[in-house]
């Protein structure tokens, strides 16, 4: 697609595109190109994410009411409220508050590598990838360590629909999460803390806070795009490394600093969002009408032959690496990129550390999923 043409239309099967705005069609255009998703990604005043949302596709009966509903989360807000609800939101994910985060983070990810090893073997995804995002996420909003294993199984089961041997429904488990972090919110509102919690909910330097319902939906937000986006980066990193041995070693002796703009690229959590045009707009020669969707496709981008060289190696010592593995520049780049390079960084820090002779079992089995780019399991031996 990306030598044959700037854009390419995508018939989408009937049912997968229930819930859109009757005059966005049938499908979409695949934008695969980096330069067109970079721009695509940069022009709010084109391009709309609260339209359609940001999903490229639904379960079959998706209703129109339910796809409005979900502007309340920011990932499918537009100006004025995507940027006021940006505001608040980014009061957890201050470069100061992501530094102050790093020796603990360093603290974890130590401990997640030294009890793998003790256990000898294990599924790398569970035990490590999944293991330093999910506390990540428990120390940013308070949730109890205990419980980080609800957000675990209650994430996996969001993105259930489209892989069999996830079970469970995904309505229900946002709902769980929906009720847990509202009940987190009630409590906090009848009994301030000097937490984040806190801070996110009362209102701060003439900014309002988040409602019950804001938080809850933020909640929901963190639990996919702050722990499966960078469980799948380290698990992608990972199994890249076990494949190219040479880079392995290069990261144990010399820890180039661009290792995880490489791992991001090479893992692309995130293969697709989409975007709906505001009104006609030009891309590459094609126009798109007012109504259509484009796909925004990370995973075509950062293989673009005319802009990474030799993109199909891995090479943790790429620069310059301009990946849009978070989602391209503009307003909806990803607002916990810091702390997502941060528990990269770290936990393959402690692996180099403590599982040098980390081995491979058995290839990785794949998710199903239309916007996820997920390994369910990764079988390493610790030698």
């Amino acid at each position: 697609m990306r030598q044959s043409g700037p854009l390419t239309w995508v018939e989408q099967a009937p049912g997968t595109y229930d819930g859109m705005a009757p005059e966005s069609g049938s499908g979409y255009w695949a934008v695969t190109r980096h330069a067109d998703v970079s721009t695509i990604s940069k022009s709010s005043k084109d391009w709309s994410n609260a339209e359609n949302g940001a999903i490229i596709r639904f379960s079959e009966g998706m209703l129109r009411e339910q796809v409005e509903m979900q502007r309340v989360i920011m990932l499918n807000q537009d100006a004025p409220e995507h940027p006021t609800t940006r505001q608040i939101v980014s009061r957890a994910f201050t470069p100061r508050s992501i530094n102050e985060l790093e020796d603990l983070m360093r603290q974890r990810a130590e401990k997640i590598v030294r009890d793998a090893v003790e256990r000898g073997s294990g599924d790398f995804v569970e035990e490590v990838a999944a293991e330093l995002p999910l506390q990540a996420i428990a120390d940013l909003i308070g949730v109890p360590m205990e419980d980080r294993f609800k957000l675990f199984d209650w994430s996996n089961q969001m993105l259930a629909s489209d892989d069999p041997d996830y079970p469970g429904d995904p309505d229900v488990a946002a709902a769980e999460i929906l009720g847990y972090a509202m009940t987190m919110a009630a409590e906090r509102q009848a009994n301030p803390r000097d937490d984040l919690i806190t801070r996110l909910l009362n209102a701060h330097k003439g900014e309002r806070g988040l409602t019950d319902d804001e938080f809850g939906y933020f909640v929901i937000l963190l639990a996919v795009a702050g722990n499966e986006t960078t469980r799948n980066a380290i698990s992608h990193g990972m199994n890249a490394f076990l494949d190219n041995p040479e880079q392995w070693e290069l990261w144990k002796a010399e820890r180039p600093a661009t290792m995880v703009d490489e791992v991001v690229r090479w893992g692309t959590p995130v293969t697709v969002f989409q975007r709906t045009a505001v009104h006609d707009v030009e891309v590459g020669g094609v126009t798109v009408a007012k109504g259509q969707r484009v796909g925004l496709f990370y995973a075509s981008a950062n293989f673009d032959e005319s802009v990474f060289e030799d993109p199909f190696r891995f090479d943790i010592t790429r620069d310059p690496n301009p990946q849009l593995g978070f989602g391209g520049h503009g307003a909806h780049y990803c607002l916990g990129a810091n702390l997502a390079r941060q528990e990269i960084r770290v936990i393959f820090d402690a692996l180099a550390d403590h599982a040098p002779g980390i081995l491979k079992e058995r290839e990785p089995r794949r998710l199903r999923h239309s916007w996820i780019n997920g390994l369910k399991d990764l079988p390493v031996r610790y030698a």
